[in-house]
């Protein structure tokens, strides 16, 4: 929601201060405003630019990072499935899985890390489970958890190498669409360029100067795309990957800190600590919502 009012936001005001400065010395008439927009619409040049940048995307990118990328662009205008409730899930369900365990035995939630998505235990906690990336990280330390060949360091650096890997996954489709906006402005200024050559080739018509202007469109398209559309959609999908890497880092706290002897309650708050501080529950929402579990496991 916040890409498109900003979008229009910029846009708007763009494309408005260019019509009021047109029509400055003459007062507002719509035909006039019309005319001003008209000389901005090159649609040759809007082939070249973006034709250009999208060529060159293609060509710097293997097609596994292209899949990534429309798979992050159909996302941005969607609301985030990472949430504060989604979040307080994770949570519960890593208390559950932490609690059994203390109670039962690492034994006790061998059959919910085998199958999670025929666990009771996993199904209680649907927003977790419809991500099967996430319930297989859980799942898959909680079973090396209960194989013991590891000590503390090494668990602890394989779970950091692997959200490393997960991070520079996810920042792949930022990554590439921010180099799309780094490289927008040189493709205006070579549209310009060969607008220029045109313009030369008739430097003697009446017309020179409505073809020069025309040709000098495509520096302005190139920094107006970068700068005000692919740049600001470059932010929002890095912003996306690092909401979508936190739930992770809240696993590694809490498993860190239940494998450091703390009571379920203390580990699954170092994870409530890790998540971002307008997606994470309150501190009295979570022991709350850990009491329930705590009487429905008692009945």
């Amino acid at each position: 929601m916040n890409l498109t009012v900003g979008l229009l936001l910029a846009l708007g005001c763009i494309f408005g201060g260019y019509i009021g400065v047109s029509l400055h010395s003459s007062g507002w008439n719509s035909d006039d405003a019309l005319n001003a927009l008209y000389h901005l619409w090159q649609p040759w040049e809007f082939i070249i630019i973006i034709g250009a940048s999208f060529g060159a995307m293609v060509a710097s990118n293997k097609g596994r990072v292209l899949k990534k990328i429309a798979s992050a662009l159909k996302k941005i205008f969607a609301s985030n499935a990472i949430n504060l409730q989604s979040n307080q899930d994770l949570l519960c369900l890593m208390f559950e899985i932490v609690q059994k365990i203390s109670r039962g035995g690492m034994r006790s939630v061998e059959e919910d890390i085998e199958n999670p998505q025929a666990s009771a235990l996993f199904m209680r906690y649907p927003t977790v489970l419809a991500d099967p990336r996430l319930t297989s990280f859980i799942s898959e330390y909680a079973r090396m958890m209960l194989g013991g060949s590891m000590n503390l360091a090494q668990f602890e650096s394989l779970m950091q190498q692997e959200i490393e890997v997960l991070e520079e996954e996810l920042m792949v489709p930022s990554d590439a669409v921010h180099t799309v906006a780094d490289g927008l402005p040189a493709f205006g200024i070579v549209a310009a360029i060969m607008g220029v050559v045109i313009a030369l080739q008739s430097i003697n018509q009446p017309d020179i100067g409505e073809k020069i202007a025309s040709a000098m469109v495509g520096t302005f398209l190139g920094v107006l795309l970068s700068y005000s559309v692919v740049s600001p959609v470059a932010k929002v999908l890095e912003h996306d990957a690092e909401v979508e890497l936190r739930p992770y880092y809240a696993v590694k706290a809490i498993l860190l800190a239940y494998l450091n002897k703390f009571p379920p309650f203390a580990a699954v708050e170092f994870g409530r600590k890790v998540l971002f501080s307008d997606q994470r529950p309150s501190y009295e929402a979570l022991e709350t919502a850990t009491r329930d579990i705590m009487r429905s496991a008692n009945r």
